[in-house]
């Protein structure tokens, strides 16, 4: 079942939940729906969502009401119809708060249509119809209007209608509108607009290309072989020492301010040192593991194509789904105390504490940022622009992609785009497959063991 979240009308005033994101067709779609008006009623009515208890659709009154729906559902804009049903409005027939009625079975699609005609004219968009049974004579009907678009024409009401409710009116070249909870005639600023859709004068929808430059690694035995060095390290810790490797390690080590000037490594010195070695284990393991793989995998980055269109200001989410993402290092920073942390680190007393090389400084307003969230990777693209048809590239020196599985031949990859002024979000996904199967104890010797 979909995610729920709470929906708000124009206003922001909050409703009860219901999926929104989804697209209004078919059974389970419309039974949700239906859930939620007989737990609302009347409060569900929305710019998207219009309910009737009780409509006659054979009736000229109901016909009539339903033409007004479809009317200003037609004369939506396009990136405010979108944030909800995927631009898709629907007209509910036969439910109220606490109850679903129905109305009587027997209403034809091709019937209701021929009778709404005359009120929507010759160019108005197809429509659709949904049924659910309530009984053994009633239905719950659906009228479901499509998704409005840049370009298309304003449509006027062809038919007048006179009926007891002046507000069940309808006049022969009327332009009607979904307001916050109801259709009525447009307001001047409304009809501008749609001249304007009319025209094609919004921003025509973004086609973006997303593509991954680089590999996306597999990886396997990192811990491995990062725990197999850690055990050489404490079994050449445990032996002892030649001489003149003590007489360097003490001289530093009293320099550093580590142990006091005079006397040997003393036999509780070398324990306790290996007790604090052995508690950080798991924080060493997982800093090794971070500089094994930023200095030994290649980076990776995005490239971006937008087709005949200006994008100012995007802001582009690619989430690589299953990935983990590493810090991408110069493979001449390799060191191999970083990735296998030795029992007794020696410290020049003459360079600071901190390890600046760690750092990796980017301005302010670099376009590129890299985060893991969850079990999913995530890169976060603000350039400037895109360009018409012009490649913008990210370097492929800010990080390395792995994959959580080392057996996935691909991954998912999907993208979400905003820019600056358009609320629309434009969304897309594909699949990348992943480089060959890397055997970290292979790269583990190309890097730190070749001897180079």
């Amino acid at each position: 079942m979909p995610d729920e979240h709470v929906s708000s009308d124009d206003s922001g005033s909050e409703r009860s939940a219901l999926d929104t994101r989804m697209v209004p067709l078919g059974e389970r779609a419309l039974r949700s729906i239906l859930g939620h008006v007989i737990a609302v009623g009347d409060e569900a009515e929305t710019t998207y969502l219009e309910v009737k208890s009780g409509l006659d659709v054979k009736s000229k009154i109901g016909i009539a009401k339903v033409a007004k729906f479809l009317l200003g559902a037609a004369n939506r804009r396009p990136q405010e119809a979108a944030r909800h049903f995927h631009g898709y409005a629907v007209l509910v027939i036969g439910a109220e708060k606490g109850k679903a009625s129905g109305v009587a079975r027997g209403a034809e699609a091709h019937e209701l249509e021929d009778r709404l005609r005359p009120y929507l004219g010759p160019q108005f968009p197809a429509f659709e119809f949904g049924r659910i049974g309530v009984g053994a004579d009633k239905e719950v009907l659906f009228v479901i209007a499509q998704p409005p678009q840049e370009g298309q024409m304003i449509f006027p009401c062809h038919k007048n209608f006179q009926g007891e409710d002046r507000r069940d009116n309808l006049e022969d070249g009327a332009i009607y509108v979904r307001g916050s909870s109801n259709t009525r005639p447009a307001r001047s600023g409304e009809v501008l607009g749609l001249v304007e859709r009319a025209r094609g004068g919004g921003k025509p929808p973004i086609d973006l290309e997303v593509e991954v430059l680089g590999s996306i690694s597999r990886i396997y035995r990192v811990e491995e072989i990062l725990k197999s060095m850690r055990d050489c390290e404490e079994e050449q810790f445990s032996k002892q020492p030649e001489p003149a490797e003590e007489a360097f390690a003490l001289t530093t080590l009293r320099l550093a301010g580590v142990f006091g000037s005079s006397g040997a490594l003393s036999a509780k010195d070398r324990e306790e040192a290996l007790v604090a070695w052995r508690n950080g284990k798991t924080e060493h393991i997982a800093k090794g593991r971070e500089h094994f793989l930023g200095v030994g995998l290649s980076g990776a980055g995005v490239r971006v194509v937008s087709r005949d269109r200006f994008v100012a200001k995007p802001h582009l989410i690619v989430t690589f789904h299953g990935c983990e993402l590493l810090d991408h290092l110069d493979p001449d920073d390799a060191d191999f105390e970083k990735a296998v942390e030795p029992v007794l680190r020696s410290h020049d007393p003459f360079q600071p504490a901190f390890d600046y090389s760690t750092l990796r400084p980017l301005p302010r307003d670099y376009p590129v940022a890299w985060s893991n969230r969850g079990e999913d990777a995530e890169v976060v693209l603000t350039p400037e622009s895109f360009r018409p048809n012009v490649p913008w590239t990210s370097d492929q020196d800010d990080y390395v992609i792995t994959t959580r599985d080392p057996q996935a031949s691909s991954v998912e990859v999907t993208w979400a785009l905003t820019e600056d002024g358009n609320d629309a979000v434009t969304s897309g996904e594909f699949r990348v497959p992943t480089g060959e199967l890397i055997d970290a104890v292979d790269l583990f010797k190309a890097v730190f063991l070749s001897g180079d």
